[in-house]
């Protein structure tokens, strides 16, 4: 099992969610939570779209974390 960084945006009306690591995997929902459960399918689609073509599945490569700013 492989553990991939995902980025959840507020949208206008929903919210929409992508993985920096599996290009055009993206997905949305109208709560965070939705989105993160249809972000978890497509990835598993995507990365058996991956096999079934014969691409290599990407490593986890991205780093997520915080930096403070002042407002």
């Amino acid at each position: 099992m492989k553990r991939y960084a995902i980025v959840v945006e507020k949208a206008k009306s929903n919210f929409a969610a992508y993985v920096p690591d599996l290009p055009g995997c993206v997905a949305t929902g109208a709560t965070v939570e939705e989105t993160e459960q249809r972000l978890s399918d497509a990835i598993e689609v995507h990365i058996q779209g991956l096999r079934e073509d014969g691409l290599p599945i990407p490593e986890p490569s991205s780093i997520v974390d915080y930096v403070e700013a002042s407002a």
